[in-house]
């Protein structure tokens, strides 16, 4: 994605929101539901819904995350700017990956 976004409700209105728009058929083919908890005083959750026709960015917990990740606002947004690498925050704890963790990994067929 490589973007940088000003907040982290941008990210996800704009920025995610957007991408699944341009390319709908792309997110459907991962076929799963996310939660991204978002914490920091500039976080909050929301429900990346990508089994939905159209695929949906929905704010806040709409209940049926097969995959949650949580990181704080400023790795999150360091994250989409490139400055960070998913990887290493993962390593190092600052990124959690609750749920089937295979389907992380599946993110990386919509944002790469």
């Amino acid at each position: 994605m490589a973007e940088e976004f000003a907040t982290v409700k941008d990210s996800f209105d704009k920025g995610i929101a957007e991408g699944l728009k341009q390319d709908p058929e792309k997110a459907k083919s991962v076929n799963a539901v996310y939660l991204f908890n978002i914490t920091g005083d500039g976080g909050g959750k929301w429900t990346v819904d990508l089994t939905a026709d159209p695929p949906a960015v929905i704010e806040g917990d709409a209940g049926n995350a097969q995959c949650t990740i949580t990181i704080a606002d400023q790795d999150w947004l360091g994250l989409l700017a490139g400055k960070l690498n998913g990887q290493q925050l993962f390593m190092s704890g600052k990124l959690k990956i609750s749920g089937d963790m295979s389907l992380a990994m599946k993110l990386q067929k919509v944002t790469g």
